[in-house]
Parts: C-alpha cells; structure tokens; sequence
C-alpha cells in the first residue's frame, strides 16, 4: 500500500516529477515560500503591535542592513543605552531575531500562557529589543540585575516555517555567556510547539535554573506535558 508521506510532514517530499523536472505548481510554491522567509528577515518590528507595557532598546546594529553583516553587533547594546537596575528573579526579553513576524504573531500569546504561572517571580519590565540576537539579553540582564533572563526571538525563517518563535533562557547573564551555557525551545507556533506547551516547559526550566543555579546543557527538560 502507498504512503502519502506529505500527509505526514509540511517538508518538500514527494513532489512528484513532470519529465525531468518538477510540477509547475511545486517550483510555484517553492518561490512563494522562499519569498516568505526573505520578507520575514526584511520585516521591522513594530513594537506598538505588541500592545503591551515594556521598555524599548536598541542594538549597537544602526540599521537592519549592518544588523545582517554584523552578528557581533546585535549581541550588543546601543552605546549610551541606560536601563533602572533592581534586584530581580527573572528579566524577559522580546527581540525581533531574523524574524518580527514572529514576534508579531506569537510573542504576546506566549506570555499571556506563560506570566500567570509566575506569580512568585520578581519580574523586571519587560525589555523589547531591536536588530537583536540572543545575546544581548546577557547584557541586558546584567544591567537590570536580573538572577535569569528569558529571551523570545525570532528564529530563522525556514521555508514552511518563516514566523518560528524560540525562547532560550540563561543563568546569571552577563556578556560572555556561551550558547552551552543557553537553554532553547523552539518552534513556538501555530503549527509547531503550542503556547501552553511552551509555557509549560519554559516555566520548568525557570524553575529548575533558579532551583539550581544553572542553565544550559547541564539542565535537562525533564518534565512531564500539560
């Protein structure tokens, strides 16, 4: 018996052949798709659609254009950035990433699952960043005096994916921190990793980084589902 392997799967299988060559509508689809996940990097964060209180900084990136060339950049605050310290659990930031339609979409979603189940956290203001990387929550985090900070990006665009959201979360953040020492969920969409779901594991991994004074890869996801 035939599978249908794309009932399975959004990926590009089993596209059928016309000749040597694909099906019209696939090589359609295929620029449609790429156009979506180019406009995703290109799209400013509008950070009045996320209708929500917060604290707007910049990265050391002056346009989108340098942003891209420049990785470093995006990891670093704008010189002069000035940000109220206090003595905080926890700082979330909302970045754009290579993808404000992410942040458009899911951001807002995400938190609204995830802050009621953080009614014994100190919370610092909400930060929203732009032409940022996930670094630069370790600079921000340092600056508000924050024990973790929580970073929701916008990750790469990918052909069925151009809005995927990840979140990664970070022990004692200070500039210099590396990705081992970074906890990821990722593919907090419609179609991907569910808001609830989300939230649900990214409340476990606060809990325990707090718990135990750690992040990255020596803190597991172990938990069970919602």
């Amino acid at each position: 018996m035939a599978i249908d392997l794309r009932s399975f799967t959004p990926a590009r299988v089993a596209l059928g052949r016309t000749g040597h060559s694909l099906p019209t509508a696939e090589i359609l689809r295929f620029r449609l798709d790429h156009a979506r996940a180019h406009a995703a990097v290109y799209e400013p964060l509008d950070p009045a659609s996320l209708a929500i209180p917060h604290v707007l900084v910049r990265s050391a990136a002056p346009d989108r254009a340098t942003y891209l060339r420049h990785p470093d950049l995006g990891r670093q605050l704008a010189a002069g950035t000035r940000l109220d310290r206090g003595d905080y659990d926890a700082a979330i930031v909302v970045a754009d990433g290579l993808s404000a339609p992410a942040i458009h979409r899911h951001a807002v979603l995400l938190l609204d699952a995830l802050l009621p189940k953080l009614s014994d956290w100190t919370l610092a203001p909400l930060c929203v960043a732009l032409e940022a990387r996930v670094a630069i929550g370790d600079e921000i985090g340092e600056h508000i005096g924050a024990k973790l900070v929580v970073v929701l990006i916008g990750e790469r665009p990918g052909l069925t994916s151009p809005d995927s959201l990840g979140v990664y979360v970070t022990w004692d953040p200070r500039p210099g921190r590396t990705d081992a020492e970074r906890n990821c969920i990722s593919n907090v969409r419609e179609d991907g990793l569910s808001y609830d779901v989300a939230a649900h594991k990214l409340l476990f991994l606060m809990e325990e980084s707090r718990r135990r004074k750690l992040s990255g890869v020596a803190l597991k996801e172990e938990f069970l589902l919602p």
